[in-house]
């Protein structure tokens, strides 16, 4: 067995072995690694550091079986993680085992073509006398094991069912018989097995069985050799699969809607910037778990304000839920530009109290088609579920609807007291069939009408790895009907698994178009930041429709760029117009925005325009206006609260009192945003970031951590190394 062999063991597509058979190998990997344990390392020849080696699968394989879900993890696939333990502990514990027996009762092992039968002493003999393992005596062993297995089961089975016959338990006994005798039979799989290229023949060697649990290991294992005929092949370690090849597969059917990044604007012709704010977190979940495996992520799936965003920022907060906003401005030198400004806009939401949070009326539409089989992706949707019961109220509500070839209501409208009940549904979700999305969400918003409350939230939290391919896939189809239902009061938030079908520009669209946010669940603590951390702003909306307008001085800034929010971008006019849908901020949520502007004075970013009014000339028209010379902008912050449909407006001038000298005299909030929108404008190849580094963003990142109590900021910190590691053997596509 070679390297190529253990990894499709990770992808082969295969039910898992029968309990009997999994007891049995996870007896054998047990064993070796006590045994494997007591080996002394001075005493060690060539051959037994290289067994000595083979301890690391052991852990291994013993780590497997620690709990199902830790088992499952390590495999990677649900279907196949029996089958791969099995076969690692029968090829790698074993060895370890005989290394330990060699000077019990005669093993000796070679994996020479030509060895000699194993030979096993016999205790009644005098010492030093050999006889050989007969076919007989081997079919003989093999015979007591099948008939202490066979005996187990039928013990087992007439406790289920004391009415079975006798006529019932004989053929079940010898069902029972045949399928044990052909799981005790070593089988290849995939394709030949390779003699391995080291030779682990084993001789003389002081004993090493020192402790009174040591005899009973020495059993199993020479029950579990005999199985194997006394040749066993101990497998060198696998080398690592190319980081780099296994990505360009995964990432080849991912899907980001390409948008370019917005550009310089000179102020004397366009000085006002309007865009919708983002509350979304999934493109950084997306850009760690793309760095955690070793390669940069595409420049689409980077949206630096996601990025930005997806950090909890201690801004000053406002006072009540009538103002749900206090906006932080800070202007201090950009670490990436000399000469050039950063305008750094803090905006923190009013947080709603427990007491004060309103009903919860949740419908969970879970993707359970074919593609969500891997641990990745149902198994961890059904533990972020679990987690979000845990978080809501009893008289909250949740119901269940499934989709893959058709939609299904898996459970109607359960107050959270009835949690048993709701936690058995979640756990009964399994995957199989196509994707009919267009039907599953269909039947979400009916069974969301059916319970709906004007006083609750009403939500559908959709739980996907990809796209539909079944019913209504045309995205702006989609994106119409979302619409529709936001205006009955229904919204929408979508929570991404998994790699490699990842349709992020569908869930994009209608997070946005469904009054909700959307995220991305590449591990249990995401689910857990998502879900339980940061529940009420996941759920809870305290402002719809949000929008920001930024109107720059000419007599002050020459020129200016907005960094992300490219699919957030709005017509000057939208601002003003209520019919226009924007982002909507939860409780206690923070959003931050950056803007990048050249001051009059500083070398410019593009030219003047021949035939428009020159910074000189624009500031003398200004001359008049007392103090709104001295202002650098005016901010305008538009939104609606959760019950009302006519906007309301706030209103914040950026003038000199915001401005530091130096980028240490900002805050550590607004230092390490800046480090992370810097982190992301390298990711995507900007070039108005080409002479700032990896080093330079870690720099500034670590200088800014402050308290970190989830340790967010210092997992930031190793993304920007992961990338520098990535950058320097794969350049950035």
């Amino acid at each position: 067995m070679n390297d190529h062999d253990i990894e499709q063991l990770k992808h082969l597509s295969a039910p898992p072995p029968r309990p009997e058979a999994k007891a049995r190998a996870l007896a054998a990997a047990r064993a070796a690694f006590d045994a494997a344990g007591q080996l002394d390392s001075t005493r060690l020849d060539d051959t037994g550091k290289s067994l000595k080696a083979a301890q690391g699968y052991a852990v291994a394989a013993r780590h497997t079986h620690a709990s199902p879900n830790t088992r499952r993890n390590w495999m990677r696939a649900s279907h196949t993680y029996a089958l791969a333990a099995s076969v690692a502990a029968l090829c790698i514990a074993a060895p370890a085992a005989f290394h330990l027996l060699r000077n019990e009762p005669g093993f000796s092992v070679s994996q020479s073509p030509t060895a000699k039968p194993v030979e096993q002493r016999n205790p009644a003999s005098s010492e030093g006398a050999t006889a050989p393992v007969t076919l007989k005596a081997k079919e003989a062993a093999e015979q007591t094991l099948r008939k202490v297995d066979v005996a187990e089961l039928a013990a087992r089975r007439q406790a289920a069912e004391p009415g079975r016959t006798s006529a019932s338990t004989e053929n079940s006994r010898r069902r029972d018989e045949k399928a044990i005798a052909d799981e005790a039979r070593p089988r290849i799989v995939g394709r030949a097995v390779p003699t391995p290229s080291v030779d682990y023949r084993l001789y003389a060697a002081p004993p090493v069985m020192t402790t009174p649990a040591a005899p009973r290991t020495a059993g199993v294992m020479r029950s579990e050799a005999s199985r194997l005929g006394g040749h066993i092949a101990l497998l060198p370690p696998p080398r690592p699969a190319e980081p780099v090849a296994r990505a360009n597969i995964d990432q080849g059917r991912d899907r980001f809607e390409a948008k370019e990044t917005n550009p310089v604007k000179t102020v004397a012709t366009d000085p006002v910037s309007t865009f919708s704010i983002d509350v979304d977190t999934a493109s950084y979940s997306f850009v760690r778990r793309s760095l955690n495996l070793g390669y940069l992520p595409p420049k689409d799936a980077v949206r630096v304000e996601e990025m930005v965003n997806y950090f909890p920022y201690d801004y000053a907060k406002p006072d009540n839920a009538a103002e749900p906003f206090r906006a932080n401005v800070q202007v201090f030198p950009s670490p990436w530009k000399a000469g050039n400004q950063l305008v750094h806009i803090g905006l923190e939401g009013y947080d709603i109290q427990s007491a004060e949070r309103p009903r919860a009326n949740l419908v969970l539409l879970v993707d359970v088609s074919g593609s969500m089989g891997p641990q990745d992706r149902l198994p961890l949707v059904k533990n972020a579920f679990r987690m979000l019961v845990d978080t809501l109220k009893p008289d909250d509500t949740i119901s269940i609807v499934t989709y893959a070839s058709g939609s299904d209501v898996r459970l109607q409208p359960t107050r959270i007291a009835e949690k048993a009940k709701i936690l058995s549904a979640i756990d009964s979700l399994r995957a199989g069939g196509s994707t009919h999305g267009a039907a599953g969400i269909t039947d979400a918003y009916k069974l969301a009408e059916t319970s709906f409350d004007k006083a609750a939230v009403n939500r559908v939290i959709l739980a996907t790895d990809g796209d539909w391919n079944v019913g209504i896939t045309n995205r702006e189809e989609l994106k119409g009907f979302v619409e529709r239902k936001r205006q009955t009061g229904i919204y929408l938030s979508i929570l991404g698994v998994g790699m490699g079908n990842h349709n992020d520009a569908l869930m994009q669209t209608l997070a946005q178009n469904g009054n909700g946010a959307a995220a991305y669940i590449d591990t249990l603590n995401e689910a857990r930041k998502v879900l339980v951390d940061e529940a009420s702003s996941t759920l809870f909306p305290i402002a719809r429709d949000v929008k920001i307008q930024l109107e720059f001085n000419p007599a002050r800034v020459l020129q200016y760029r907005l960094i992300g929010y490219e699919t957030r971008m709005l017509r000057r006019e939208d601002f003003n117009n209520d019919k226009v849908d924007a982002g909507d901020v939860g409780s206690g949520h923070s959003v931050t925005a950056i803007f990048e502007i050249t001051p009059v004075g500083a070398p410019k970013l593009a030219d003047d325009l021949r035939y428009q009014p020159q910074p000189a000339t624009a500031a003398a028209s200004v001359e008049a206006t007392g103090d709104k010379q001295a202002e650098l902008g005016f901010l305008k912050l538009r939104y609606k609260l959760p019950k009302e449909e006519a906007s309301r407006l706030a209103t914040f001038a950026v003038g000199p009192d915001e401005t530091r000298a130096t980028i240490k005299e900002a805050s550590s909030e607004a230092r390490f945003s800046t480090a992370v929108a810097a982190f992301g404008q390298l990711l995507k190849g900007s070039p108005h970031v080409q002479d700032y580094t990896w080093d330079d963003v870690i720099a500034l990142a670590n200088g800014a951590k402050g308290e970190d109590p989830f340790g967010y900021r210092a997992e930031f910190v190793n993304l920007v190394r992961l990338a520098k590691s990535a950058s320097a053997t794969v350049a950035p596509r």
